[in-house]
């Protein structure tokens, strides 16, 4: 299954570690995914996998 937000379309990025002697080597970000559950029109429900600050964006707009 792919490290991608279902809303928002988030994937993991890439950057470097970086240590005390400045090497650098690669490594991936990854999203704060969260399963969660919706409803849909049809009252059934689905499990779509969302990322963190998409759920906060989501509570912060429907008020």
């Amino acid at each position: 299954m792919a490290r991608i937000c279902a809303l928002s379309g988030k994937g993991p990025m890439v950057g470097n570690n970086v240590s005390h002697a400045n090497n650098k080597t690669k490594r991936r970000f990854l999203p704060n995914l969260r399963t969660v559950r919706i409803k849909l029109e049809d009252g059934t429900v689905k499990k779509i996998r969302v990322a963190a600050s998409t759920l906060r964006t989501l509570r912060k707009n429907s008020k």
